[in-house]
């Protein structure tokens, strides 16, 4: 039997992070170097959209900050669940800006009415049990395939899904509960 000695050995150097699948995550699991990356990049690419938003149609500009920011802030932003608010809120500054940006917002307007005119509630024609269900009007899109996960659909489209008891909470806090809740239901309920 013949023993294999390394001659060599390789050097590396020790690092803090590792970046895995796009993912850069620190040992603590905070993913703020993660955060961090994300919202640069995304800030760098929608002031480059904001100095062309003039020439740009509405469909364009939506077009290149979904291209170029949100599939950024989708990518694998289940593992940034739970973290606390601090942690997360320049990932909502970026959503903040890239609304801003799409609607001609100037930067020290309230965001939030902005926002909410993106979501429209359902009203019917004549009197309908669905009155109180509280739904909002999922709009009609021309491409399939990329439409489906554009927020102004996405957003009524899950939000309609969910009971009425979850949507009727009256706090964020008693939201999230009754959210978790019911996707726990879902999830392990047997078929």
């Amino acid at each position: 039997m013949r023993e294999h000695t390394i001659k060599q050995y390789v050097p590396f150097n020790e690092s803090s992070t590792i970046k895995n699948l796009g993912v850069i995550s620190d040992s603590h699991l905070t993913f703020q170097p993660h955060i961090k990356s994300i919202t640069k990049t995304a800030f760098f690419h929608l002031s480059n959209i904001a100095k062309i938003q003039p020439i740009l149609s509405l469909r364009d500009a939506e077009t290149l900050i979904h291209a170029f920011v949100s599939s950024r802030l989708d990518c694998c932003n289940v593992l940034l669940s739970g973290l606390p608010n601090y942690a997360i809120r320049s990932l909502q500054l970026v959503q903040n800006a890239a609304a801003r940006i799409l609607t001609k917002t100037r930067k020290y307007d309230h965001i939030t009415p902005v926002l909410s005119e993106l979501l429209t509630p359902y009203t019917p024609a004549r009197p309908l049990r669905s009155l109180d269900a509280a739904l909002l009007v999922i709009p009609s899109i021309n491409k399939k395939s990329l439409g489906f996960r554009a927020f102004a659909y996405r957003a009524p489209y899950l939000w309609n899904t969910l009971p009425l008891h979850v949507k009727e909470a009256s706090s964020v806090e008693n939201f999230k509960s009754r959210l978790k809740t019911h996707l726990y239901s879902l999830f392990y309920s047997l078929p």
